[in-house]
């Protein structure tokens, strides 16, 4: 018997996909269909979105993380490799001597088969597993990983507490935790700008760069949507997390969250 069965917890039954409430059974679905239709342009929309600057928030979530040779880290949500290829250049170290151990799991296997591709063309065969699954019902026994890592995906999942409670399980005791995710401004004036700028911003390149206006403006309303800073660490605490706390960065346009198992 495991220590959370992520059947357990009754299901919702509506979930948001963007500013709709749809029935909770088909927002994978829809969510799915999304990244699907973004995966071949996905890196490249989010150098355009961000100005780049994804690329630092990415480094400082692998910077406080800071895998050790050896540790077994999982990156869910990570298809296209983004995170998983700086885990694995962290555990193999300058020197090249160190052992590393990556998984990636993903629901959407368009977004995996991008990352796997990705990874071949930057000879990173070892030490790097591919795998398709759920964040509500990760598809690894107990205890399994010493480090788990999502970015900017957490939003995307139906709910929120039972991928919370799926990441728990996973850990190891002293396994830590890193969420990187689009969250509330802290300036009043720049949440306006921001809040304008990503409602007209992310469609237009969306229908510019990736043929496809109506899944980015679906990323858009995702990140109005979900809990402020204050309200998704309760929720880790709820999850069973220790040492809970967050970093702000960009003034609160993402937030790395981090917790403990214990």
């Amino acid at each position: 018997m495991t220590e959370h069965d992520p059947s357990a917890s009754v299901r919702p039954a509506q979930a948001s996909f963007g500013f709709r409430d749809v029935p909770a059974s088909e927002k994978a679905g829809l969510v799915r269909q999304v990244f699907a239709s973004v995966a071949p342009r996905y890196d490249l929309m989010n150098d355009l979105m961000s100005g780049g600057v994804h690329r630092l928030w990415k480094n400082a979530l692998v910077d406080v993380a800071n895998p050790r040779p050896g540790e077994r880290f999982l990156d869910v949500a990570g298809g296209t490799g983004d995170i998983a290829f700086r885990l694995l250049a962290r555990q193999i170290g300058a020197t090249g001597g160190g052992r590393a151990d990556v998984t990636v799991c993903d629901i959407n296997p368009a977004m995996l088969s991008v990352g796997r591709d990705r990874a071949v063309d930057r000879g990173l065969l070892d030490g790097l597993a591919w795998t398709t699954g759920d964040a509500e019902a990760l598809p690894f026994p107990d205890r399994s990983f010493d480090g788990y890592t999502i970015a900017f995906g957490l939003r995307n999942v139906t709910d929120i507490d039972k991928a919370l409670g799926e990441a728990h399980r996973v850990l190891r005791p002293g396994g830590r935790f890193y969420c990187l995710e689009f969250s509330k401004v802290t300036s009043a004036p720049l949440g306006r700008l921001y809040d304008a700028y990503s409602e007209r911003a992310l469609p237009f390149f969306g229908r510019l760069v990736a043929r496809d206006a109506e899944s980015y403006r679906y990323l858009h309303e995702s990140i109005r949507r979900f809990p402020p800073q204050r309200d998704l660490a309760a929720r880790l605490r709820k999850a069973g997390f220790v040492n809970v706390t967050w970093r702000d960065m960009t003034l609160g346009v993402v937030a790395l969250h981090s917790g403990w198992r214990i």
